[in-house]
């Protein structure tokens, strides 16, 4: 260490990791498409109002952007959308977020053409999960009514031609996915599941015959199945999780089911969203696939007798895999790169097609993380141990006293079925660089571990997650890494949930949280919800309404009387999967009570800000709120505007 660097209390260091570096020329990553020589890939930007581009990548090397502002291929479809455009044959298919009808975009042209109507109902007719079929393209429709219920949505399978005529294929399930047709043009095979399941707890795989005849391949109560892919033999493809783990199957023409490949861990991760792909077959007979371990990511080329191969590269995190030539495309990310598309050879060479921002930043100033395991309270399925990813403070030019130990920030992803990621975030970064130590926590009911983990959560959302954050806190306090009167918890979604019940339930562990449009009333949640969630709470809590006074007695808005720790709260006024009124019933009680809180209302957001200058807003509003909390003062040089703390 050298004279130079300064010694400053922690949470003050100066950092170029400001807010406005965490948006500048910032791209969310999305689903990727190989079209012949050319590849696809979608930009979300939150320099244009958090819009969806799609960028073309012709053999030259050479990038165009399709769908100048204002068009969006962002698709409503369960909410959190996925699948909203495919290309085939440089014909580009998108759902437009604003009317979610669906367009169409010749070869050589630049001008989307609708090819679907105006529904009745605004955004009432939503289409996802596109693929190619013929002239035309499957696709999962979802339909609303004017009465907005969640009841009456209904989600089935279409085929869509180029001059709008719909057939319905699929109608009867409460949800379906993966429309995928055969390479005989007939076949045809989709996934399907019922309430009160997720498709994470139960998905089955249906094929349809050319007579006409179904029958379920695999899936059912027990076993979730997910990504489901043609072989040019007519062989069907899919992971599913029997042996607990998210596994690869297949089954050849009038074969039987044979395990393929078992990672040890998940392949795949929960079904949030449509379009992921986590392994694609290629065209010699080979797959390449991704598999986590101990928190991060390896990608793998799987040979014909079954023995896989890792590759050496510099990324732990791994997406969106699609075969291209002798090789695969897909999006990577790791502790020191932001996410890049990648196309990866087989002889173990690599070329980066679309680079991670550039952000004039030596890696000295990347806090890595410690994947730990820590013991917790309680052992719901025989499960008594629980993850996170650490990141220590990490800044070359400042360091901290000796005598004083840093703050530490819990993050609380959401899901809950989600899982950390040491992919590059400068949203952690932010943190560290400041003197934060991080714990993005994999706490029980998180994906990577397999279903056993996963439903540890069962029937204990409000308890197993809650001692899991509070274990990981106490583990690395006693450890003399952060400092046990400075602890802070932030979550979003269901990890605002989370963040809430521990500041209510578990008074004296945190000295301040944030909730960023997290759930405060769980039977709210449960009565006015949309469809994709309206009964995910009978798994992860009670059936509703019969276990009503369940959900009363883990719901922190029920509780106000033991919340008196300072809070911030950060909201999008059109969240439609947790509204506005869930936070604002939280700042009621706050206010009601003295304590210190701070509360943010985005105008134009939904669950999950997308706006560039709301994004900074929500940061470094947090930011101060800590310092005004935690005590230590604010970076002069950034001239962050203190956010108004209501006492």
């Amino acid at each position: 260490m050298t004279d130079s660097v300064q010694t400053l209390p922690y949470g003050s260091w100066p950092t170029p990791i400001t807010s406005e570096l965490v948006v500048r020329a910032a791209a969310r990553l999305g689903e990727i498409v190989v079209d012949g020589d050319d590849v696809w890939w979608a930009e979300g930007r939150p320099s244009e109002g958090g819009r969806t581009v799609l960028v073309r990548r012709g053999p030259d090397g050479s990038t165009t952007d399709l769908l100048p502002a204002p068009w969006n291929a962002r698709t409503r479809v369960h909410e959190y959308g996925g699948g909203a455009w495919t290309v085939s044959g440089g014909t580009v298919w998108f759902t437009h977020y604003a009317d979610q009808r669906l367009y169409r975009v010749a070869p050589g042209s630049s001008e989307p053409v609708a090819v679907t109507p105006e529904p009745a109902v605004p955004a009432g007719v939503r289409f996802a999960d596109l693929s190619a079929d013929g002239d035309g393209v499957l696709a999962v429709r979802e339909t609303h009514t004017a009465s907005g219920l969640a009841a009456e949505v209904v989600s089935e399978v279409v085929r869509v031609a180029a001059d709008g005529t719909t057939e319905v294929l699929v109608s009867g399930p409460d949800f379906v996915s993966d429309p995928r047709r055969a390479p005989d043009g007939v076949t045809l095979s989709w996934l399907q599941w019922q309430h009160p399941d997720m498709p994470w707890d139960s998905a089955q795989l249906v094929v349809r015959a050319a007579d006409g005849s179904e029958h379920v391949l695999a899936g059912g109560p027990g076993e979730s199945v997910v990504q489901p892919v043609w072989g040019a033999d007519l062989s069907l493809w899919w992971l599913g999780d029997r042996t607990d783990v998210w596994s690869l199957y297949r089954r050849r023409p009038h074969g039987e089911v044979e395990l393929v490949f078992d990672a040890g861990s998940d392949i795949a991760g929960p079904q949030w969203v449509f379009g992921q792909s986590r392994y694609d077959l290629l065209a010699d007979g080979r797959v390449v696939l991704a598999y986590g371990r101990d928190g991060a990511d390896r990608l793998a080329v799987l040979d014909t007798d079954g023995t896989a191969r890792e590759f050496d590269l510099p990324y732990s995190a791994f997406g969106q895999l699609r075969a291209a030539g002798d090789g695969v495309v897909c999006v990577a990310g790791g502790p020191a790169s932001e996410p890049v598309v990648l196309r990866v050879h087989l002889d173990d060479t690599s070329e980066v097609l679309r680079p991670a921002r550039d952000l004039g930043l030596d890696p000295a100033w990347f806090s890595r993380p410690e994947h730990v395991t820590f013991p917790t309270e309680h052992e719901p399925g025989g499960v008594a141990e629980a993850h996170a990813l650490v990141y220590p403070p990490t800044n070359p030019q400042v360091t901290g006293a000796d005598d004083e130990r840093p703050p530490l920030l819990v993050l609380v992803h959401g899901g809950p079925t989600a899982a950390a990621r040491s992919t590059l975030d400068l949203g952690i970064q932010y943190w560290t660089s400041r003197g934060f130590a991080v714990a993005d926590v994999d706490y029980r009911g998180s994906t990577g571990y397999g279903r056993r983990y996963r439903e540890a959560l069962k029937g204990q959302w409000g308890v197993a997650d809650l001692d899991d954050v509070v274990a990981c806190a106490r583990w690395l306090a006693a450890r003399g890494r952060v400092d046990p009167a400075r602890l802070a918890i932030r979550g979003g979604s269901a990890g605002g949930y989370t963040t809430l019940a521990a500041l209510t339930f578990r008074p004296g562990v945190y000295a301040a949280g944030a909730s960023h449009y997290g759930v405060a009333d769980l039977a709210a949640l449960a009565a006015d919800t949309h469809k994709f969630e309206s009964r995910y709470l009978d798994g992860l809590i009670a059936p509703w309404p019969a276990g009503e006074a369940v959900y009363a007695e883990r719901s922190p808005i029920h509780h106000t009387d033991a919340l008196d720790t300072p809070l911030a709260v950060f909201q999008g006024d059109e969240d439609r999967v947790v509204p506005p009124e869930q936070a604002e019933m939280m700042v009621a009680a706050l206010r009601a009570k003295g304590v210190p809180h701070a509360y943010l209302l985005f105008a134009g957001e939904q669950h999950g800000f997308r706006k560039a200058e709301n994004i900074r807003a929500a940061l470094d509003g947090e930011l101060s709120f800590y310092a005004q909390v935690l005590g230590f003062p604010l970076p002069a040089a950034e001239g962050i505007t203190p956010i108004t703390v209501v006492r």
